[in-house]
């Protein structure tokens, strides 16, 4: 690809003086430093939100060093939210109107960049979100005038009329527009504080079109795949440097048709696939029995994991599993509660991971959803309010639901234990 032929004498000196390199593909594999990079990272979009001065930074950095300190070296972040003035959407917005940015959550973005390169960890960063919770695509629609976003967990709006909503994203002109402006100020940033560009930073990886960017409806695929397009393209001419990929859920963000997902996903500026998997959301986690159904969650997460390494395999990219995860026992939201059932899951996902990576499939990393650190939350109550921690669960779900919080050690050992393995692989 042509990261590969592009990147390779790109160095870019650390405060250490260390030459790095960017991350690239290269025979269906991410490369970093001249060795093969398999990781198993985390979701952890609110990292620019905490890493501002009006956020906590003290938490970041203690935050920073516990991932380091597990081997997980790749984080998935937002950019930053739009909007901020509904419930269940995050709040502060990095943008409260179109073209209107919060200068101290800019800077924000900048220092947990600033802190990640220290560590040698890698960021993914994604510009947009196809959900309500952080405003979003619906978002940029309203500021247009097509009404005030249908919040489908404010009554008596509903996830359909959410959906029909949003859809119309893809064919509203001046919403695409208004897109391509941000990622153009985003991608064109020289962070204030390295004062490195952000298209020479090497603690980016990759930039991310959006959070689950969803085809719709049959009838929407030949506006979506425009759009989808027109935005990669853009995104390569602008930083021609980092890896490019969608944020797409594979299969589920597609009418739950694999086809569509391989056609929408030929752009040869899309250097790496992604997909996603929530068997509590998608109905194949049962609370009533989770010791009959776990199994069945791992059996089905196997086949959607196959059956999206073949299109890997017919595209001639890297697939990423990106986001996934499953609750504690009977869904508690208690840190202390059980979680056989969710390490059982982990494991069997994780197990998957290295059988590809020893087999040389391109199924070659992860990142589970998510990394909540020592954020606060009360299991009696699972609602976000302004001034809470945040967890990476958001802010229309119960906080602390597929949260990983650092005191739960069993999980926290088994994902350093794996990552240890990859690292050992790479030498």
């Amino acid at each position: 690809m042509k990261k590969v032929f592009l990147l390779s004498f790109l160095l870019v000196c650390t405060a250490f003086g260390q030459a790095q390199k960017m991350i690239t593909v290269k025979n269906n594999q991410f490369i970093k430093n001249g060795k093969a990079y398999h990781f198993i990272g985390t979701n952890y979009w609110y990292g620019a939100m905490i890493g501002a001065k009006t956020g906590d930074r003290k938490r970041l950095l203690k935050e920073l060093d516990e991932l380091k300190a597990n081997g997980i070296t790749n984080l998935r972040i937002l950019v930053g939210a739009e909007g901020g003035d509904q419930d269940y959407t995050v709040t502060p917005a990095l943008q409260s109107n179109k073209n209107n940015y919060n200068t101290e959550l800019l800077e924000g973005l900048d220092y947990v960049l600033s802190e990640m390169g220290k560590r040698d960890l890698n960021a993914i960063l994604y510009l947009n979100n196809n959900w309500e919770w952080s405003g979003g695509m619906a978002k940029y629609l309203e500021w247009n005038g097509y009404g005030k976003v249908p919040n489908p967990n404010i009554a008596p709006n509903t996830w359909p009329q959410f959906m029909e909503f949003t859809s119309k994203f893809h064919t509203c002109e001046p919403c695409k527009a208004d897109f391509i402006k941000h990622l153009q100020f985003i991608m064109g940033r020289t962070n204030t504080i390295t004062h490195k560009k952000y298209t020479e930073d090497t603690a980016i990886m990759a930039w991310e079109v959006a959070n689950e960017p969803r085809v719709f409806t049959k009838e929407n695929e030949a506006a979506f795949t425009q759009w989808l397009n027109e935005v990669v393209n853009e995104m390569n001419r602008l930083d021609p440097n980092h890896l490019i990929t969608t944020g797409s859920e594979g299969k589920a963000g597609s009418n739950d048709d694999l086809a569509t997902f391989e056609r929408t996903h030929t752009n040869p500026n899309i250097d790496y696939l992604t997909m996603h998997i929530w068997p509590k959301n998608w109905g194949w986690y049962k609370i009533e029995d989770e010791k009959g159904s776990t199994p069945i969650a791992i059996e089905k997460t196997m086949a959607y994991i196959d059956e999206h390494i073949a299109v890997a395999k017919r595209l001639q990219k890297p697939i990423v599993l990106e986001e996934f995860g499953y609750p504690r026992s009977q869904e508690s939201l208690d840190r202390k509660a059980s979680v056989v059932y969710r390490n059982e899951f982990y494991k069997a996902v994780f197990d998957r991971l290295l059988k590809a990576v020893t087999n040389k499939e391109p199924f070659v990393a992860l990142n589970f959803w998510g990394y909540a650190g020592i954020a606060k939350n009360n299991p009696k109550d699972g609602k976000w309010k302004i001034g809470l921690d945040f967890t990476t669960d958001p802010p229309q779900e119960p906080q602390g639901l597929n949260s990983v919080f650092s005191s739960e050690t069993s999980t926290m050992q088994l994902i350093k234990k794996f990552n240890k393995t990859f690292k050992n692989l790479s030498l």
